[in-house]
């Protein structure tokens, strides 16, 4: 397991967001469940669904501590607004971490 300083972290997480959402690789379950974690962690959403031919993301999104809304938005630019989602704080840079050793595991096998 490689560990690395979190501007690395970023930015090889942004490689791999890129990788993930070019050609037509969102089709992959893999990578959408990567996709969809990216919006979880963001938004601190519950679900999570992304419908890659309409370019629309479903998530819920507490508006309390217990309460949740489902908000509808469209997306055209999944890489760039993926790439927007991503935050610096320690919970996620662990959860980017993961990510690149998973998928550096998958690429490999």
């Amino acid at each position: 397991m490689t560990t690395l300083q979190p501007s690395q972290i970023i930015d090889e997480f942004k490689n791999l967001v890129q990788h993930t959402c070019s050609d037509c690789a969102c089709t992959n379950a893999a990578y959408s469940s990567l996709h969809k974690g990216i919006v979880k962690m963001y938004f601190s959403a519950r679900k999570v669904e992304i419908d890659y031919e309409k370019h629309l993301i479903k998530a819920e999104i507490p508006i309390t501590a217990y309460h949740y809304t489902t908000v509808n938005f469209e997306c055209q630019d999944l890489t760039t607004f993926l790439s927007s989602c991503i935050k610096k704080d320690k919970r996620s840079l662990n959860f980017y971490q993961s990510s690149l050793n998973y998928y550096s595991l998958i690429q490999v096998a």
